[in-house]
């Protein structure tokens, strides 16, 4: 599950460490769906409001796969969230303590990616899917 919110042009993101790369990583929202049969759009919205606080009055979808299909069944969705405002900060557990927000310019994004900046593979999906969207 990834969540790809804008606010005034600016893709809302979070920078957290992955222990198997040993780095800092930014990337949009995402969690699992770790309530069963919670529908997705659920849980993208408790992902948006757990990790950057924020709510949405449009969630689109943007897409579906399967994340890494050679290795494991996980099955994402990722989403498009516009109309974002801010809600009570409830990130409570130790990962969303370690994460640092970061605001992105839209316009800023294809410099990032050329510089290697943006290099998870959902982050990659769901930006260029919003870009995609966005132009129409």
């Amino acid at each position: 599950m990834c969540i790809v919110p804008i606010v005034n042009d600016e893709v809302i993101m979070i920078r957290q460490f992955r222990p198997a790369i040993n780095n800092y990583l930014l990337e949009i929202p995402a969690g699992k769906r770790d309530i069963e049969n919670e529908p997705p759009y659920v849980t993208a919205a408790r992902e948006l409001q757990e990790e950057v606080g924020l709510k949405s009055a449009q969630l689109h979808l943007l897409a579906e796969f399967f994340n890494t299909p050679g290795f494991c069944d996980e099955y994402s969705y990722c989403y498009l969230a516009l109309d974002c405002e801010p809600v009570e900060d409830n990130r409570q557990g130790l990962e969303e303590e370690l994460m640092t927000i970061e605001k992105v310019p839209l316009q800023d994004i294809p410099k990032l990616i050329a510089q290697g900046e943006l290099v998870d593979a959902k982050s990659l999906l769901g930006i260029l899917l919003t870009l995609q969207y966005l132009d129409g």
